[in-house]
């Protein structure tokens, strides 16, 4: 069966308040679109966690706040109808796809003047990179949430950073929402899948894989260390750069070792730490992460 459609934030939020009415647990997967397998693996961690009595619902929304200037919100990939397609295979019960007239609406006809702002976990990686994108983030998720209703939420761990800022968003604002952050879906040669590597051409898309590989090596020579704080951030980082060489189509913007519940920066990389990396390849941004161990 095809999954409902529902555009209307008002409507959705009617039918999410019906559905607890009848006491059946609902799913929310929150998506921009172009669903690849790593998107419809959140799906079935959803369904599973609900089991067949349950709803979920997938959100399609490319969120222009999330968006910085000179970003790819217009070159977005927007692919509804295989979107569409992909969810009726997964048994998707409603798509939630609103528009930004609809999202961003204000009420005295003005603009949309409330936001929500964390200041603690978005200071670092991409919040230094991408200054706006976390304020966008969490106030589309938090209308997301009041519009859905939902139990509970699935994120992916490969944008690491923003799932642990959502989990903070909950806490603090006490949505009534448990998050679930389910595991990084890869290519076979290891390269976390993203909608972003659409616009990989053929030779960008073989280097590309020098991200996975890094996040790899570098995790490797911790846990292969004698002293188990004797590999700096430093070390790794200039190890990062020789592997980076052999690829001359990636730039690298950051690559961070912190706590993987502070997001603090480590100086000296222990097994438990995370490691992350943003790189370009021509117009294209890639992320990815790892814990070590």
């Amino acid at each position: 069966m095809d999954p409902e459609i529902i555009s209307s934030p008002a409507l959705m939020q009617e039918r999410a308040r019906n559905l607890r009415l009848e006491r059946r647990p609902i799913a929310l997967v929150p998506t921009m679109g172009a669903l690849h397998e790593g998107h419809l693996s959140l799906v079935r961690e959803a369904r599973q966690r609900v089991g067949p009595d349950g709803v979920v619902i997938v959100s399609i929304y490319v969120n222009p706040t999330q968006f910085g200037p000179n970003e790819d919100f217009e070159a977005y990939p927007r692919e509804f109808d295989e979107d569409r397609r992909k969810c009726s295979g997964e048994g998707v019960e409603i798509i939630f796809a609103p528009n930004d007239r609809q999202m961003y609406a204000a009420s005295d006809g003005g603009s949309h003047s409330v936001h929500v702002v964390e200041r603690q976990l978005s200071r670092t990686m991409e919040g230094s990179s991408r200054p706006v994108h976390f304020e966008g983030v969490t106030t589309i998720v938090a209308k997301l949430f009041n519009c859905c209703l939902p139990d509970l939420a699935v994120f992916g761990a490969k944008d690491y950073q923003q799932a642990a800022i959502i989990r903070k968003m909950v806490h603090d604002l006490n949505f009534p929402v448990a998050i679930e952050v389910a595991p990084t879906w890869r290519e076979k040669d290891g390269l976390a899948m993203s909608s972003r590597n659409k616009y990989l051409s053929a030779e960008e898309r073989s280097q590309a894989t020098a991200l996975h590989k890094v996040l790899q090596q570098c995790s490797a020579m911790v846990m292969q260390a004698n002293d188990p704080q004797s590999v700096t951030a430093d070390i790794l980082l200039e190890h990062a750069r020789e592997v980076l060489r052999a690829y001359p189509l990636v730039s690298l913007e950051y690559l961070a070792f912190f706590h993987p519940d502070s997001l603090e920066a480590v100086s000296d990389v222990r097994v438990g730490h995370h490691i992350a990396i943003a790189a370009r390849l021509g117009r294209t941004r890639l992320i990815d992460n790892i814990r070590i161990g």
